[in-house]
């Protein structure tokens, strides 16, 4: 009988089916991550189906699914009477808020680091000044609130960590462009697991606040011009700390 099936037992289907759901979900994430760190190249192909279930002890169900989950993220291609391949680099979903955990739990390289930090730096300043010009006070207000959050837990905590997830978010939406705020739940990923990098042996010994108090303020006042800055700033100094973090541990 397999594990999923076995937490299942007394009839309660939801339970099972709660159970298989995890089930598949831990295999996609073990999966992701080999794939991400350069254990499984593209190219490669993966064991087959029955293979894979027997080796893991899971159901070819559960497998099959995890197998889903890893294609709808562009890791893998099945096709008929070649099987499962790792998929070019060019076609993962980068972006995609679980690859990016994945990429975190395996290590990132140095260069991956640097793309997120270009991305943050494209994206985050031209939307705060937006924000500035755009923001209403409801949104001002949970920026506040999110700030005073971040300063009260501080970013060592989780719900810290949040708080500041929180801010950036709020800054992503208070521009007002529905294709930017699409971007919300990456750049929401990036700044997570950076924050959680950037402090993997120690806290940071800088006190990020000031710059994220400075961004407020700015699109508080309506300032674009300044609110780009500060935001530039932000995420220029985060950078700093990243690569702080990497002198002390160097990635692949």
């Amino acid at each position: 009988m397999s594990k999923a099936k076995e937490a299942g037992v007394g009839g309660d289907g939801e339970r099972e089916e709660g159970f298989s759901g995890r089930i598949h979900g831990s295999i996609a994430r073990a999966l992701g991550i080999a794939i991400v760190s350069g254990k499984h190249q593209p190219g490669d192909v993966l064991n087959n189906e029955i293979d894979a279930s027997e080796q893991l002890q899971v159901s070819r169900s559960a497998y099959r699914e995890a197998i889903r989950i890893l294609a709808a993220k562009g890791l893998v291609e099945s096709r008929p009477k070649t099987g499962t391949r790792v998929s070019a680099r060019s076609r993962w979903s980068l972006l995609d808020p679980e690859v990016l955990a994945w990429f975190f739990e395996s290590e990132p390289s140095e260069a991956f680091l640097q793309e997120l930090y270009e991305l943050r730096m494209i994206v985050e300043p031209a939307a705060a000044a937006l924000a500035a010009e755009r923001r209403d006070d409801a949104q001002l207000e949970r920026m506040r609130a999110a700030l005073v959050a971040m300063q009260h837990h501080t970013l060592a905590t989780e719900a810290g960590q949040a708080a500041d997830r929180d801010f950036h978010d709020t800054v992503l939406g208070a521009a007002n462009n529905a294709p930017l705020f699409t971007l919300s739940s990456s750049i929401g990923a990036a700044v997570r697991w950076t924050t959680i990098f950037k402090q993997r042996d120690r806290e940071l010994a800088r006190d990020p606040m000031p710059e994220h108090w400075k961004v407020f303020d700015a699109i508080a006042a309506g300032r674009a011009d300044q609110a780009r800055q500060a935001m530039e700033k932000l995420v220029s100094l985060a950078l700093e700390d990243t690569h702080a973090a990497l002198d002390r541990h160097p990635t692949r």
